[in-house]
């Protein structure tokens, strides 16, 4: 039988469906970095800046804090910033 770390009991599964090839890509990508497809995907939609609204909204607030600008001067810039690496 297989037990699942502690931290793993406690996360929503999400079910989704890809291509075959997709797929075999993706399990050879993670084998190839040593990491579950979970943990792929978790990096990757790290990478893509893929956070909860709240997560965010702290990430801003933290930023605005350090820099000692209002709420509108930071959130105009994290905004700039956001589209920047979008188009990258």
């Amino acid at each position: 039988m297989h037990m699942n770390a502690p931290e793993e009991q406690l996360m929503p599964r999400l079910t989704i469906t890809l291509s075959d090839e997709r797929h075999r890509a993706l399990k050879e990508a993670a084998a190839r970095r040593k990491k579950s497809i979970g943990q792929l995907i978790e990096e990757s939609l790290e990478f893509y800046g893929i956070k909860s609204s709240e997560s965010a909204a702290a990430l801003v607030a933290a930023a605005r804090r350090r820099a000692g600008m209002s709420e509108g001067e930071a959130l105009e810039l994290a905004t700039e910033e956001i589209r920047a690496e979008r188009r990258r």
